[in-house]
């Protein structure tokens, strides 16, 4: 498949075609290339291709067919010029960090991120002279009162984890460039088949392939999509320091692609269905879900998303050790920090994915101690829900 084949494909036919350039053997499906580097007909050659002067593979710590096709679909997709592939999420957000900011730079975050990124910002970037001031979500204003000259970074996740927290991007998006500064959002609960953040105006694109886009709970790996300007500077900080995905897991996240588009709509209406099943429950006090009515931004997520994405967040009355037994009282949901998979999966945030926050800090992003979530997987929706009725049930 030839690049100037893609631009008028849907999004479910660049999921399954986009980025594949056959080899000599004509293949039908992907190949995978496990190979540490590749060689060359003479010594000029290698010296080109080393050089820039000649395009080519030169060793897979930066080069990589079988990662380039995984970069090249997931950039269609999601509508952007470039993709950098990275060997984690958290890879990605360090990743981009290091590219774009230096001592002195400012970002300014939303409160609602994943802890792992809140302790990125504050404690490892903190010590490159790197600011982060947090924000709510959804308060725009909020937004333009925290940015300075040295801000140069914004940077959300929207739908947010656990709370489904929604920001307006389009208006972020100007907000940041009018102040000369970029826009990062992480697209990671909704991928490109429920929300494309560049078709509203941020710069940047960050996944965890390892959640949705392989969709299978296989393999560990990131991504970020953007103009070509930025991710060069990106591309340098992947061949310097190493932390490049490997060929088979990009040959796994591009086969997971392929079915991205049917799974997030089906992940979508369990998700939907269980959500309205647990807002008339006795025993929960509040559902956090974008598809619910009930929720704030209820219309802006239905304006700006094409689903609402799988995981909900719910409150039951009481603390930690009800919202335990809820959880221990599941035989069919995995008790897991991740999400994204077939499977669905149920952990309790404040002792697990926001664990390490400080008391202030969850309480600043909502993680209350009776709050659970669940990442709806592809069960029958029946009996997803007996499972949690089992806890649920004898707290009513």
């Amino acid at each position: 498949m030839h690049d100037d084949q893609t631009p008028d494909w849907d999004l479910e036919t660049l999921a399954i075609r986009a980025g594949h350039q056959r080899t000599h053997e004509q293949e039908h499906g992907e190949p995978i290339f496990p190979t540490s580097s590749f060689v060359y007909g003479s010594a000029a050659e290698a010296a080109r291709k080393f050089g820039g002067e000649e395009p080519g593979n030169i060793y897979s710590r930066f080069t990589n067919p079988t990662v380039r096709t995984f970069e090249q679909r997931l950039a269609a997709m999601e509508g952007g010029e470039r993709c950098v592939a990275t060997s984690s999420g958290m890879a990605a957000i360090l990743a981009t960090a290091l590219a774009l900011l230096q001592a002195g730079d400012e970002i300014v975050a939303s409160r609602s991120l994943f802890g792992s990124t809140v302790s990125l910002f504050d404690k490892y970037l903190g010590k490159l002279g790197i600011t982060t001031r947090y924000v709510e979500l959804s308060n725009l204003d909020a937004w333009e009162a925290a940015i300075t000259p040295a801000t140069k970074l914004l940077f959300a996740e929207t739908p947010s984890n656990p709370l489904s927290e929604v920001v307006d991007i389009a208006v972020l998006a100007e907000l940041a460039h009018r102040h000369d500064a970029l826009l990062a959002i992480d697209n990671c609960f909704l991928t490109p088949a429920l929300q494309k953040p560049i078709e509203l105006g941020a710069d940047l694109v960050i996944h965890s392939a390892t959640k949705y886009l392989d969709g299978q709970g296989r393999a560990v790996g990131g991504a970020v999509v953007g103009r070509d300007a930025e991710l060069e500077e990106l591309f340098g900080v992947v061949r310097t320091c190493g932390p490049c995905l490997s060929p088979f897991n990009a040959w796994i996240f591009t086969k997971g692609l392929e079915t991205l588009n049917l799974r997030m709509r089906a992940h979508c209406d369990n998700a939907q269905a269980l959500a309205e099943w647990l807002e008339a429950h006795p025993a929960v006090a509040r559902v956090h879900y974008s598809g619910l009515p009930s929720h704030p931004q209820h219309a802006l997520a239905a304006r700006q998303q094409r689903g609402f994405g799988a995981v909900i967040g719910f409150e039951v009355k009481g603390g930690r050790e009800v919202a335990w037994s809820v959880i221990d009282a599941t035989r069919l949901l995995s008790i897991t920090g991740n999400l994204g998979d077939v499977k669905s999966t149920i952990t309790h945030p404040g002792t697990t994915t926001h664990g390490r926050l400080s008391d202030d800090q969850k309480a600043s992003a909502g993680i209350t101690e009776g709050l659970i979530r669940v990442a709806v997987g592809l069960e029958a929706l029946d009996d997803i829900r007996a499972d949690l009725a089992r806890g649920l049930d004898a707290l009513a």
